[in-house]
């Protein structure tokens, strides 16, 4: 069997996970194996973040929801229960929307589900 030399091949690899690794700090950007093993963190990073981050603004739009509705005299749980009572089908990014850039609305539909409870 003829020998094989991959020395094109492992140039090129080497060379695409080094322009990867630019920034990074000592021989992580310099030497193959460091920054091998450091873009593979942080690609495994930025897929795992890419997840969490879903999980971030759900639980800012709650936050802006509770301190919206608080202002109205009303709880978060029970705005959320008026208004799954009432047949209002708002995401929270679009209440926490109305309730940052439209208060008049959100005051609405506090009125709704007060009515409901």
């Amino acid at each position: 069997m003829a020998r094989v030399k991959t020395g094109v091949v492992t140039r090129r690899r080497h060379k695409r996970i080094l322009k990867m690794a630019r920034g990074y700090r000592g021989s992580r950007h310099r030497l193959f194996r460091p920054a091998n093993e450091a873009v593979l963190h942080s690609l495994w990073y930025a897929y795992q973040h890419r997840k969490k981050r879903k999980g971030d603004f759900r639980r800012l739009w709650i936050i802006r929801i509770n301190a919206a509705a608080r202002s109205e005299g009303m709880s978060y749980s029970s705005l959320i229960h008026g208004l799954k009572k009432a047949g209002v089908e708002l995401n929270r990014k679009m209440l926490a929307e109305l309730a940052v850039r439209d208060a008049d609305r959100f005051r609405q539909l506090v009125g709704v589900a007060k009515a409901q409870l």
